[in-house]
């Protein structure tokens, strides 16, 4: 016997089992990672309203200085942030702003510092499933200019460029990190092709803007750095004062 559908359960699929209408979301997405920078995004906005909590991932729309913003902590890793960047997409929210984490991957980049994306290069494994391997992922370019201007307005030491995401963490070699510099990557992640691929297959605006953790390079672990964990929490300053940019205010 086969499958009686297509496809076993799709984004849009998904997005009714959880309730969710475009009428029910806001104009633009802010999508950290983990829930307690969700958390700390959340006190930024007024009135919030709880769209949907599905199994860890929870999702609330309220109000900027006027302007209706979303917010969801779309995942660590690319399988999940698959499943919530499909949710966002086909509630047709037509904006969204990853903030996150990297691994820088030059020396002169520092744990604290922020990268904004522009191009990707994807190691992940999801989006084979998407899309062929000559798929160019790219963030959109209006987003990440306003991201790395705010940034710089706000004071953060701010690179922008090319970003590899890799779904093997314990596997980043010395051989496989040269390889991925030599094309061009500044830094790694985990996230963001993911987004960006889905983004752009619906048609939707998408930018990322990461802390630095970690350097791969040195060595360096910041984990418990206090600039890593600044740098966390002035992302999501930037984050909504892009939205404000974004809107014309």
């Amino acid at each position: 016997m086969q499958m009686q559908k297509e496809v076993h359960l799709t984004g849009k699929d998904l997005t009714a089992m959880v309730q969710l209408r475009p009428q029910d979301v806001g104009k633009y997405a802010i999508v950290p990672g983990p829930k307690d920078r969700l958390d700390v995004l959340m006190k930024k906005i007024e009135n919030p309203v709880r769209n949907f909590s599905f199994m860890e991932y929870t999702m609330y729309t309220g109000t900027y200085q006027g302007i209706k913003v979303t917010a969801i902590n779309g995942g660590r890793f690319s399988t999940d942030t698959s499943i919530t960047t499909e949710v966002m997409c086909n509630a047709q929210i037509p904006t969204i702003i990853r903030i996150g984490t990297c691994g820088a991957m030059d020396e002169n980049i520092k744990v604290g510092d922020l990268v904004v994306v522009d191009k990707i290069i994807r190691g992940d494994g999801v989006t084979p499933y998407y899309v062929d391997k000559d798929f160019k992922t790219v963030a959109n370019k209006e987003i990440s200019d306003i991201l790395e201007k705010v940034a710089k307005d706000l004071g953060a030491t701010v690179h922008r460029g090319t970003v590899w995401t890799t779904d093997a963490l314990l596997r980043e070699t010395r051989e496989l990190v040269e390889a991925k510099r030599k094309e061009g990557a500044m830094a790694v992640d985990m996230v963001s092709a993911t987004l960006l691929t889905i983004a752009q297959i619906y048609n939707i605006k998408a930018g990322s803007i990461l802390a630095v953790s970690d350097n791969v390079i040195t060595g360096e672990m910041g984990f418990m750095n206090p600039l890593y964990y600044m740098a966390e929490t002035k992302l999501i300053e930037i984050a909504l004062e892009t939205v404000k940019r974004l809107e014309g205010k």
